[in-house]
């Protein structure tokens, strides 16, 4: 993989029995973009992110994250962050102490991590580190995670719907932040179901639908692309609506199978 490549998959595929829940999957990202990973629930966005982040381990293909195979878990590990959906959190702690935890298992340095959680906590509003993690409420907590996720000043970041539960103050100010990581050199892996985020801070979209990947590039690009009158005109999610029709039954399929394996899977 060329060194400014930041993410690389080629046909990965993952199975659980008869069930295909990722097929064939190649994709390559760049260093210091935002790749916005779209698909409708059961599509197997959240698959595909366990593998990349090597929590699940393909039925055949290969990937390199931060030029490391997906085989390398600790190298991996070593070089990316990971907010997923329900971020992992101790609700006996304080916010501040999950974040020392989390500092420990890396080695950080104690100085440097200090600054660190002070600079991302003022930047998020985030006041109530000394706070059991048990009172947060859903926003809290996520940005606690997010914290968590950047701490270590990751090559590679892997979000799956960061603004979930955030008013709107602390979603523009984390995507604002997605910006500048990205701008310093971090590559995003973005999920997310709203759209206009992605329209608006990813340089390539991947639509994910039935398990494949039905279309990839800049979204200006993806709303040209679609055909007929006025697609010029066209929105992301009129282009995500017209990509991603598939068999309902089949995403369900996908899901059940994915969650019975490894716990929830898409949303």
């Amino acid at each position: 993989m060329p060194s400014d490549i930041a993410i690389e998959a080629t046909d990965l595929t993952k199975r659980y029995g008869s069930v295909t829940a990722v097929e064939s999957l190649s994709l390559s990202v760049p260093e210091g973009t935002v790749y916005g990973f779209l698909g409708p629930n059961g599509a197997g966005k959240t698959t595909t992110m366990r593998l990349l982040t090597t929590l699940s381990e393909p039925t055949s293909g290969t990937a390199r994250v931060a030029e490391a195979e997906i085989t390398d878990r600790d190298a991996v590990a070593a070089r990316i962050g990971y907010l997923p959906e329900e971020p992992p959190l101790y609700d006996e702690l304080t916010g501040r102490e999950q974040l020392t935890y989390v500092a420990g298992l890396r080695d950080l340095p104690g100085e440097r991590v200090r600054e660190r959680v002070a600079e991302l906590a003022g930047l998020l509003d985030l006041d109530a580190l000394d706070r059991r993690v048990e009172g947060y409420s859903s926003g809290m907590r996520r940005k606690l995670g997010f914290i968590q996720a950047v701490l270590h000043e990751p090559s590679v970041l892997f979000l799956d719907e960061p603004t979930n539960g955030l008013d709107p103050r602390a979603a523009r100010t984390l995507r604002d932040t997605l910006d500048r990581l990205a701008d310093e050199g971090t590559t995003v892996f973005l999920s997310t179901h709203v759209l206009p985020v992605v329209d608006e801070h990813a340089d390539t979209v991947g639509v994910l639908a039935d398990g494949r990947l039905v279309a990839e590039g800049p979204p200006s690009e993806l709303k040209r692309r679609v055909e007929g009158d006025g697609a010029g005109d066209r929105t992301l999610e009129e282009v995500f609506l017209e990509v991603t029709a598939e068999d309902p039954a089949a995403a369900d399929d996908r899901e059940r199978a994915a969650t019975a394996a490894e716990g929830p899977a898409d949303g």
